[in-house]
């Protein structure tokens, strides 16, 4: 059996967060905080994101904790290059430099960890521990409108999975008091499905509404016959646990850190 683990580095247990219904006896997880980190600045903490204008070896070394934290390498950690798709592949080995253009990834090989990067979006976990599939989503709003929660579920299933067995969990996320949009994304939303109304509420002004992202989300996954749940935590409301794209632009900053979400199978 190969050994890819270490321990060097990691994490303490109060600066990932678990999900209990992911915690299967072959399954490690850790949706992650901003804490921990070695970046600085405006990226201060744990930033995960290779596509930010960080310092990259201290991306590199933020991934290297987070991953020494799941029991693996940093090489052991494959993350796709996100384009808010509807699209996921099924992997079985590190990638090159050359990242797969999706925003799900999934894979059924022990010492693997799969993960995606976010910073207001929503990061999913999903897991069949019964048939040993793992994968993880990037859903933002057009993301979860086109179908990559879907997607992935489809793509776990080529990889042997059983749908009634996988559950999936969203991790921190931007939530709806702290979620503003303008009208013409709701009606997106309800243009064939008006019932999706009850997703926005008033927002400041009439022209304005607050869309609950989280709450879509695991709508979208209990329809697709996965359990589903959500962690309960925002990352524009918590500045000192979570980038966020949002609070970013707000404060008028140049750029902005990622969090990293990730799952793996032991080897």
């Amino acid at each position: 059996m190969a050994d890819h683990t270490t321990r060097a580095g990691a994490l303490r247990d109060e600066d990932v967060i678990r999900a209990p219904e992911l915690s299967a006896a072959d399954v490690q997880h850790g949706f992650f905080t901003r804490r921990g980190g070695v970046s600085r600045g405006i990226y201060e903490g744990l930033n995960a994101g290779a596509g930010s204008n960080d310092d990259p070896a201290h991306v590199a070394e933020n991934r290297s904790r987070a991953m020494a934290t799941l029991g693996l390498s940093r090489d052991r950690l494959v993350t796709p290059w996100q384009v808010h798709s509807a699209k996921a592949v099924v992997v079985d080995a590190p990638l090159s430099d050359d990242r797969p253009k999706v925003d799900g990834i999934v894979t059924a090989t022990p010492g693997l960890a799969v993960g995606i990067v976010t910073a207001d979006c929503g990061p999913v976990l999903f897991c069949d521990p019964a048939n040993h599939v793992i994968g993880a989503a990037h859903a933002g709003w057009r993301g979860a409108l086109g179908g990559v929660l879907e997607a992935t579920i489809a793509a776990m299933e080529t990889a042997g999975a059983d749908r009634s067995a996988i559950t999936a969990i969203l991790g921190p996320t931007i939530t709806q008091e702290n979620y503003e949009v303008g009208l013409e994304m709701m009606a997106e939303f309800v243009r064939d499905a008006p019932d999706r109304e009850r997703f926005f509420k008033p927002g400041k002004s009439p022209h304005k509404r607050q869309f609950d992202l989280p709450g879509f989300i695991v709508q979208r996954l209990e329809q697709s016959g996965v359990t589903a749940g959500f962690v309960g935590r925002c990352t524009y409301g918590e500045p000192e646990n979570f980038f966020s794209f949002r609070r970013t632009t707000h404060r008028g900053e140049p750029d902005y850190g990622r969090q990293l979400a990730a799952i793996a199978l032991r080897d």
